[in-house]
Parts: structure tokens; C-alpha cells; sequence
């Protein structure tokens, strides 16, 4: 059920929460968080709506929707209510601010807080530089990004990496689990051997890649390359270097991943590309801060970064090289030859006369 409440106000939206729960009972009760999520009123703004709904399923919430419509336009807030079948296990409230309101989604939201249990900030689109200084995040006992979706996302990694505080994730690094875990398990097979270094490739403007290459770089304390590639999108590969041998995990085509290292039979493994419904199902399970993530952000200046070879072209220009040096090298030996010969073929005419005349000479006498 969808109920639309056009210039309205915070206050007569919770007198129709309060009048929908006396009409249906418990579809307002149970919850366990407040979920806001920040974003533009655009095209992406059901895609976000329909991921918290689905998440809503594990985690029952309350979901306020901040959408930042024309700044131009008169201050109102368009609201909207949806329940049941239209809101999975939670209610949705959409507050579409107008005008100058657009930039007060704090005073709007405060009103619609659930009493007495967390509250977490979702930025599924452009988020702020420092989160836990929005207005938004300063609500939040967890604030989620996404630099994914920015329109410069090493920038803006590197950027809220400077600004990390307890709470902070992004969802780049909610999408590193299934690798980190593929990793892990291969390093609990033998040879027990130590890592002497690592590699990490990936597209050029991918934040997983560079924060999986930050987790190695910090672990495992070992030099760490981040490669760039345009073979397929996301990360391509990582290779951890041992005495007997790489541990190698591929994934060519996004989906199925390659995992091989010495002794133990090639593995094929599921490593799909995680849409946002499932990271944020996996965020929302835990709301203390996240050491790891905090320490994949300390090994972002760890790593070295390099481009991968066009093999083709080296190739060619190696293969060009030494057919010219093998050419110049034959046509070297035959000048070298025909003089030789040359020098022969006079030295004999100039020694034939000589003996000629001596034998004459003889002869006569």
C-alpha cells in the first residue's frame, strides 16, 4: 500500500503512521534499526528503495528515504508512505524535498526516528566527502558509501580514507568478501609456506581492487603490486607469490573464478559480481566499527601501482628487433666474407708471376 501525502509536514506524516498502525497492527512493530538512505530524486532512486526493502527482509527497519529534488522549485516535502507488499518488513517513508529544503533533510528526518534503536546512513549514489560530518551522518552510528557509483571513485576513496571514523564502510568493501575468502582458504591448504609478495589487477577506476590490494599490502607486509587492466571490469586477478609456487585466483568474465597453486587440484568458484541488496544485507548485520576495512585504508599507500604490458605489441616490436639485428648481422658476415675472398683472389694473382719468373729464370740458366 502506497499513500501519498503531498506539501505535507513531519507531523501529519506521523499521524498517519500512527493511524495506519492502528488499522494494521504489528506491520509497524519489530523493528530493529532506522535505515536513511540519501539521495537524489532520479532514476536510481527505486533501485535504492527496492535493495532496502529486500534487506529489510533480515533486517526489519524503518526506511526513510531523504530525496533531494529542483533546488529551484518552492520549499514543500512531498511524502509517501508504503506498507505492506510495497515496503517488504519494514515501512517506507519518502520525504522528496523541495526549494530550500533540500538541504535541511536532518530537521525533516529527526521527527521519524525510531526511539532507542541505531540508525545507519546510506549514500547509494554521491556521497560527502567526510560522512561523519553530514548532517545525515551525524544521526548514524554507521554511515555506508559507495565509491562505486561516484564519478571519480579512486578520488573519492582516497579522500574518505583521510577522513575514516569508527562507523565509516563502503560498499566497494562489502564487495571484496568472496575473494578475501577464496584467499584466506587457500593459504589454509599446503605447502605452509610464507608470501613474498603479491599482485592485484583490475580495471583502473576499480575502488574494490584498490582496497583489496590495501588488505594485502597491510596484512601480509609484503611488497604489493595493483595492476591496471581493461580486459573485464572489477578485479581480474590476484596472485600471491610463495618458494614453491603463485596461489593464482582469475576471474575473466565477472562470475566464475579460477583458483590454482602448486599441489592441489584447479578449483572453480563462484565469484559473481555483488549487486547492492546483497552488500547492504551484509553491512547491516553489524553495526560496531570495522577494523578491517579501517586497516585496508591504511594499506592504500602501500601498494605500488603499474599498468599491464600489451603483450602483442611487445611482442611484435621483440620480434621486429631481432629480425633486424639477424638480418644486419648476415649482411655484416657476407661484406666480411666477399672482402675476404676478394683479398684472397689478389693476394694469389700477385703470387703467381712472382713464381712464373723464378721458374723461368731456372729454367734458362
Amino acid at each position: 500500500m502506497i499513500i501519498d501525502l503531498p506539501s505535507t509536514t513531519t507531523s501529519q506524516l506521523n499521524k498517519k503512521l500512527v493511524e495506519i498502525r492502528e488499522r494494521g497492527g504489528a506491520v509497524a512493530l519489530g523493528r530493529v534499526l532506522t535505515l536513511v538512505i540519501a539521495a537524489e530524486d532520479d532514476d536510481q532512486l527505486e533501485d535504492a528503495i527496492d535493495a532496502a526493502n529486500e534487506a529489510s527482509r533480515e533486517h526489519p527497519s524503518r526506511v526513510i528515504v531523504v530525496a533531494k529534488g529542483a533546488r529551484t522549485a518552492a520549499p514543500r516535502i512531498d511524502g509517501q508512505i508504503r506498507v505492506g507488499g510495497d515496503a517488504g518488513a519494514s515501512d517506507v517513508i519518502v520525504l522528496r524535498l523541495y526549494g530550500a529544503l533540500a538541504n535541511q533533510g536532518r530537521s525533516a528526518v529527526v521527527p521519524l526516528l525510531l526511539p532507542d534503536t541505531p540508525t545507519v546512513t546510506w549514500w547509494p549514489g554521491k556521497g560527502p566527502k567526510a560522512p561523519s560530518k553530514d548532517q545525515l551522518g551525524q544521526l548514524a552510528q554507521r554511515r555506508i558509501t559507495d565509491s562505486a557509483a561516484e564519478t571519480n571513485p579512486i578520488r573519492a576513496l582516497t579522500t574518505r580514507s583521510k577522513s575514516y571514523v569508527d562507523g565509516d564502510t563502503d560498499l566497494a568493501w562489502t564487495r571484496l568478501t568472496n575473494w578475501r575468502a577464496q584467499l584466506v582458504s587457500a593459504l589454509d591448504l599446503p605447502p605452509f609456506e610464507p608470501i613474498t609478495g603479491a599482485s592485484v589487477t583490475g580495471e583502473a577506476d576499480s575502488p574494490s581492487t584498490e582496497l583489496l590490494a590495501g588488505w594485502l599490502a597491510e596484512y601480509l607486509n609484503v611488497p604489493v603490486k595493483r595492476i591496471k587492466t581493461t580486459e573485464a571490469q572489477g578485479i581480474v586477478a590476484v596472485r600471491l607469490d610463495r618458494p614453491s609456487g603463485p596461489i593464482e585466483l582469475h576471474r575473466p568474465d565477472g562470475k566464475t573464478g579460477t583458483l590454482t597453486q602448486p599441489g592441489q587440484p584447479t578449483r572453480r568458484v563462484s565469484l559473481h559480481r555483488r549487486d547492492n541488496k546483497d552488500c547492504l544485507i551484509e553491512e547491516l548485520r553489524r553495526l560496531d566499527p570495522d577494523e578491517v576495512y579501517e586497516a585496508a585504508l591504511r594499506g592504500l599507500t602501500k601498494f605500488s601501482a603499474a599498468r599491464k604490458p600489451a603483450r602483442s605489441s611487445t611482442a611484435a616490436k621483440t620480434s621486429t628487433g631481432s629480425s633486424g639485428s639477424r638480418a644486419g648481422t648476415t649482411r655484416t658476415t657476407r661484406k666480411n666474407t666477399g672482402a675476404t675472398a676478394r683479398g684472397s683472389r689478389k693476394t694469389a694473382a700477385k703470387a703467381a708471376p712472382a713464381t712464373s719468373t723464378s721458374t723461368d729464370a731456372e729454367a734458362e740458366a
